[in-house]
């Protein structure tokens, strides 16, 4: 059959109302991408469809903070996917689902499609937490690739540039912005940068990186409201002083997108939605992975992770145990950052509240344990330790019984 034909059926079907995939993805992020490859590993000719809320088709999200800023030859359109080209997916760009009709098997949109599926993907992403401010173009949250090419241009045209919360994209934004020409101020709930996460020196450290290369950074500090004046834009803080710019990017983390798997009635666990280990949420023919997905990790248990590592390593999981029914996902994700060419790495839980052991590797690098109240290691930090992923993996699933011979097994 050929390119015309199908293009041809497949607007009949829509117009009719009785379009349908075998395979459909709410959401068209990194998890959608690699989840349509792991079908197309098993199944070669079932049709595929993905359905993402923003313009662009898939793509990477890390360089949007990263390479994209800190290699001059890095463009975009690098780090697209090709997900459609590769996989043969139908990709529709500018889809919002607005419901589940798990009795029907079949999805609603917000321009009125009605599209049925044999199975669904829920790779619905998490939303960025907004904050008391007017809509302005100069007002900005950072997810997507939209933002990148938004702030990108800012960076050209204005100079006073105020950042909020210190997680991983504010801290990152701060690094790189601290490369261009313009002045960054960075307002954070902390004492320091990174002490919700790092023993106490280590966020000294981390925080120095950032004013070392001429980054304001006002810890122990919450942002009330701001407003615009002309130009300006004027941040109130929780002291009632104001700090003032001329373009305010929000970093205050991201809350996952459930409304969907709420409305349909699926079953939901620590913020998101509860999976199994085959990925399969409490309804047989509909699957959750990525941001979303609460699942059973074989090392930590129960929990969920929203860094890229998991995106992609659940996206192929969940894709395969479509397509077969019988893959079940053991891969316990790691993530990381980068920040003026520091570079650190984790597994399990960061909580700087929690009892530490730390292995001092020489030259900077360092080992940190983190242990619960029975002393048994729940999570690993390695500050500029490379290639330590998978001993760190073995460390948590594997511990001594005395802690203090945790010190050299890694490194």
């Amino acid at each position: 059959m050929d390119a015309s034909h199908t293009q041809q059926e497949t607007r009949a079907a829509r117009e009719s109302g009785t379009e349908r995939f075998d395979y459909l993805i709410t959401g068209a992020g990194m998890a959608a991408d690699t989840a349509a490859r792991g079908i197309r590993e098993i199944d070669a000719t079932g049709s595929i469809g993905i359905l993402g809320a923003e313009d662009d088709e898939p793509y990477a999200r890390p360089p949007l903070s990263k390479l994209l800023w800190l290699n001059p030859d890095a463009k975009l359109d690098d780090f697209f996917t090709g997900t459609a080209e590769a996989t043969g997916a139908q990709v529709r760009t500018g889809t919002t689902v607005t419901g589940i009709d798990r009795e029907n098997r079949r999805v609603s949109t917000a321009d009125g499609q009605q599209i049925g599926y044999g199975k669904l993907l829920l790779a619905t992403g998490a939303e960025p937490n907004r904050f008391d401010a007017p809509q302005h173009p100069h007002i900005l949250t950072y997810r997507t690739a939209e933002d990148y090419r938004r702030l990108r241009e800012l960076t050209r045209t204005h100079r006073e540039f105020v950042l909020l919360g210190g997680g991983y994209i504010g801290a990152e934004l701060a690094a790189v912005l601290s490369q261009e020409d313009v002045s960054v101020h960075l307002i954070i709930p902390e004492t320091t940068l990174g002490d919700a996460k790092f023993p106490a020196d280590l966020a000294v450290q981390y925080q120095a990186l950032l004013t070392d290369a001429g980054v304001q950074v006002s810890g122990g500090h919450r942002a009330e409201r701001a407003d615009v004046d002309g130009d300006r834009i004027r941040v109130r803080l929780d002291d009632g002083t104001d700090v003032e710019g001329d373009v305010l990017i929000l970093g205050l983390g991201a809350t996952p997108r459930t409304e969907l798997a709420e409305a349909a009635g699926l079953e939901l666990a620590d913020g998101g939605v509860r999976v199994d280990e085959q990925l399969r949420t409490s309804d047989p023919h509909i699957w959750a992975a990525g941001d979303i997905a609460s699942y059973p990790d074989v090392i930590l248990g129960r929990t969920r992770v929203e860094h890229k590592d998991n995106a992609l390593q659940m996206g192929t999981t969940a894709g395969r145990s479509m397509a077969s029914g019988g893959e079940r996902y053991a891969h316990t994700p790691y993530f990381y950052s980068l920040v003026n060419g520091t570079r650190w790495e984790a597994v399990g839980t960061l909580d700087s509240t929690l009892e530490t052991l730390e292995d001092d590797l020489g030259d900077g690098r360092r080992v940190v344990y983190y242990l619960d109240a029975d002393r048994r290691p729940v999570g690993v930090l390695l500050w500029k330790v490379e290639d330590a992923v998978d001993a760190a993996r073995e460390v948590l699933a594997a511990p001594p019984a005395d802690p203090e011979q945790l010190r050299g097994r890694i490194g």
